[in-house]
């Protein structure tokens, strides 16, 4: 077993490197430190809030499901950070590129992409149409944060697998309690 959970990690580790070494391409650095905060608290509690209170129903009920989705989602993420805690890839591999102040919290899984993945679940759920632009931006950021080194591509794996399921959980009930 110790063999195939090295090999994985390893493998992890081959694809990290090969996305965080273009660090040093100015343009692609600057798109990926802009993108990322589309995951982060500040931008995502906001854009919801916003829906919230400026759109009238089906969108009001979406952005209802986003806002119970964001804010449960992060309970297991402050769990599995806590009684699971990996260090950032920057603070555990060599030759590592990294944005100047990066977080110093656990690794696993990210906060970032469990946040976007959580707030666009129940909107593209309602709105099919906005996946053509929501999953790619979701992706994105996902990327963006094994780019910028703060974290392994399984973290981005476990915070898309978190997000999107409390999405789909958090749209079906608040649109099962409508249909009673």
């Amino acid at each position: 077993m110790g063999k195939i959970i090295n090999g994985f990690y390893e493998f992890e580790c081959t694809i990290f490197r090969k996305i965080n070494r273009h660090f040093d391409k100015k343009s692609v650095n600057v798109f990926f430190q802009y993108l990322t905060h589309f995951g982060g608290a500040t931008f995502t509690i906001f854009s919801v809030l916003i829906l919230l209170v400026l759109s009238s129903n089906p969108l009001k009920l979406s952005a209802i499901a986003s806002l119970i989705a964001l804010t449960l989602s992060h309970i297991p993420v402050a769990l599995a950070k806590k009684f699971y805690p990996r260090k950032r890839p920057y603070l555990a591999l060599d030759k590592i590129r990294v944005t100047s102040n990066p977080l110093k919290d656990h690794s696993f899984p990210s906060g970032h992409t469990t946040a976007i993945f959580s707030v666009i679940t129940p909107l593209i759920l309602s709105f099919p149409v906005l996946a053509f632009i929501l999953i790619p931006l979701a992706l994105l950021v996902g990327i963006s944060r094994i780019y910028l080194g703060l974290h392994y591509p399984s973290d981005v794996a476990a915070g898309m697998i978190l997000g999107s399921g409390t999405g789909v959980l958090t749209f079906i009930f608040i649109h099962f309690q409508i249909i009673l």
